[in-house]
């Protein structure tokens, strides 16, 4: 069961909102369309900008962070004197997110690190104000207990996909990756330690505040 999460008539009105991006950014989308490779979008990636700013956030780390698109919006959020850490496996995409933020004038903004995301957040003490994770869904649920002890009091942790073409509403599934996304849902919303919401946005953004 794959669906609309946003009606396709309200998802047109609301690009027609978007103001003009830079021309790297446009090139960025452009190259995820051509290639078929997962990005965030502009509309999560400004709503990822806005959380950053809501909560004066200098400090982020992204969880799997592809050739830097949603790294763009949190880079240009944390400002000169923040860092974002990019991960990926690739060193391709790694190399070509280098390259885009290079040409964005954000790259000293950035550490970049390639290889396994989770290990290289369980290697880094923190704390940070926001937590992003689009890795692989069927681990998204061993990503609380490493990340909240690295986000300080107030700070956000963040999931893309949180919706998954709205596959979480199926009742059974024999799918892990909807599974686990199902898992981490449920688990979000009843810790008390954490306040959770997720966006309707493009496919879904999980955002839990740290009490």
């Amino acid at each position: 069961m794959d669906r609309d999460i946003v009606h396709p008539d309200v998802e047109g009105y609301l690009d027609g909102l978007l103001p003009p991006r830079p021309a790297v950014v446009v090139e960025m989308e452009r190259e995820a369309g051509h290639s078929d490779f997962p990005i965030v979008g502009p509309h999560v990636g400004r709503l990822l900008g806005l959380l950053t700013r809501a909560i004066g956030a200098t400090r982020v780390f992204e969880l799997g962070s592809g050739y830097g698109y949603s790294t763009y919006w949190f880079a240009d959020a944390v400002g000169p004197r923040g860092q974002v850490v990019h991960t990926d496996f690739a060193e391709r995409n790694s190399r070509r997110a280098r390259e885009y933020l290079g040409q964005l004038g954000l790259a000293e903004r950035v550490r970049f690190e390639v290889g396994d995301a989770l290990s290289a957040l369980e290697r880094d003490r923190g704390p940070y104000d926001v937590i992003f994770c689009d890795i692989d869904k069927a681990e998204y649920p061993d990503v609380p207990a490493l990340a909240l002890p690295r986000l300080r009091q107030g700070g956000m942790l963040v999931f893309d996909n949180a919706l998954w073409y709205g596959r979480v509403a199926e009742r059974t599934t024999s799918d892990r990756a909807t599974a686990a996304i199902q898992r981490l849902n449920r688990e979000l919303h009843a810790r008390t330690d954490v306040l959770t919401t997720i966006l309707p946005v493009r496919d879904g953004v999980s955002v839990s505040l740290k009490l």
